[in-house]
């Protein structure tokens, strides 16, 4: 999600698109070049990942709205971890939870996404419990961020052997087919916008 500068009184909606929450409105930010996921892609994203979210610890880092680690959540994810370090995204974030009821099975690191990824390295986390899911979606203008944060998660524990990392990015934004660990196994186009799906290489 892009540029999240505004103000929490200028608010539009979109929705969770299936589960248990499915349906349901959540703010988003209008009066700023703000690019949340949009319904369309949550719904093929999670489509694609089916049931295997199910019990899953889902991280959404850029974490925005919250629309996609709440897609999570409302597609039956035993925890999610959402990663915002702007504090009005944060509070949107908290408004969606609560206007869903949601109390628990979450958390919000209010950090910029390496220092929220290290966090989970060094104290969440640390190796004994690893996340199944990552969905990344940087600002599309700040190309080194998805460069910063890949080579992050590559070179970590953070990630479950069978887990999956999930880029979102701009079409025309080439990401490296290959790290040292992860390779790109996936990639899909739905207009000007794009995901990525990298998984530990099989010879890594």
């Amino acid at each position: 999600m892009t540029d999240r500068r505004g103000r929490l009184s200028h608010l539009k909606t979109m929705r969770v698109v299936a589960g248990k929450y499915g349906s349901r409105s959540l703010k988003t930010l209008r009066g700023m070049a703000l690019r949340p996921t949009s319904d369309r892609l949550r719904e093929t994203l999670f489509n694609i990942l089916g049931a295997t979210v199910e019990d899953s610890l889902f991280v959404d880092v850029y974490a925005g709205t919250g629309a996609v680690g709440i897609e999570a959540l409302s597609r039956g994810a035993s925890e999610v971890i959402f990663i915002e370090k702007h504090p009005a995204a944060v509070t949107l974030i908290r408004e969606n939870l609560a206007s869903l009821e949601i109390e628990s099975g979450f958390e919000i690191l209010a950090k910029d996404a390496l220092r929220g990824l290290e966090w989970l390295s060094t104290r969440k986390l640390g190796g004994h419990v690893q996340a199944d899911f990552f969905f990344v979606d940087p600002p599309y203008a700040e190309k080194e961020e998805y460069t910063k944060v890949l080579e992050f998660l590559d070179g970590s524990r953070l990630l479950a052997r069978h887990g999956i990392v999930m880029i979102e990015h701009a079409s025309r934004l080439a990401l490296p087919e290959r790290l040292i660990h992860l390779e790109r196994t996936r990639l899909l186009e739905q207009g000007d916008a794009s995901l990525s799906f990298y998984r530990f290489a099989l010879a890594a």
